[in-house]
């Protein structure tokens, strides 16, 4: 199955070329939440780590990138997890030799969490090449190809994060 062939069963929309543009619009949509899911799999899978954890590094590369420092708390709040959980990530990643633990540079009770350079060089290895092709295909948009796609985006984020209507609306119970 390539990037462009119709996946799974089908639910919701069925293959391209029985779809309405809008339907098929959502179609590849689909296909490429599918794709870039994968891929992120493939990227954990190969630096033997889990979606948080990958994720964490993420945060911490730019975080690093832009000048700034990471504490516990922060990757507390930016992932959405327990300070117990964010404790064992960063024993995890302390143990696996991607980050390490740092005094505070003005903060003596408090310790900032740094990637180590291996850990830059490893994620630019393994996500380098695919950042190249993504920015490859969005630079070949003309300026209003890519506002319309931006826009098309911003608006498909928001209908995404409306909050879900109660199912079942005004049906009544199942008996």
């Amino acid at each position: 199955m390539n990037a462009h062939s119709p996946s799974g069963s089908g639910y919701w929309f069925g293959p391209d070329d029985r779809l309405d543009p809008p339907g098929a619009v959502l179609q590849a949509l689909r296909e490429y939440r599918n794709v870039e899911a994968a891929r992120r799999r493939a990227t954990r899978d190969s630096m033997g780590m889990g979606e948080t954890d990958l994720l964490a590094l993420r945060y911490l590369l730019r975080v690093q990138a832009d000048g700034g420092q990471v504490v516990p708390k922060d990757l507390s709040r930016v992932l959405g997890i327990t300070t117990a959980s964010t404790t064992s990530l960063i024993d995890r990643l302390v143990g696996s030799g991607h980050v390490r633990r740092e005094p505070h540079p003005t903060d003596r009770r408090s310790l900032v969490i740094v990637p180590t350079v291996a850990t830059d060089s490893e994620v630019r290895a393994a996500l380098g090449d695919m950042h190249r092709r993504m920015m490859a295909v969005a630079e070949d948009l003309g300026a209003e190809e890519a506002r319309i796609v931006v826009g098309f985006l911003h608006r498909m984020s928001d209908a995404v994060a409306e909050p879900p209507s109660r199912v079942g609306g005004n049906c009544p119970p199942n008996r």
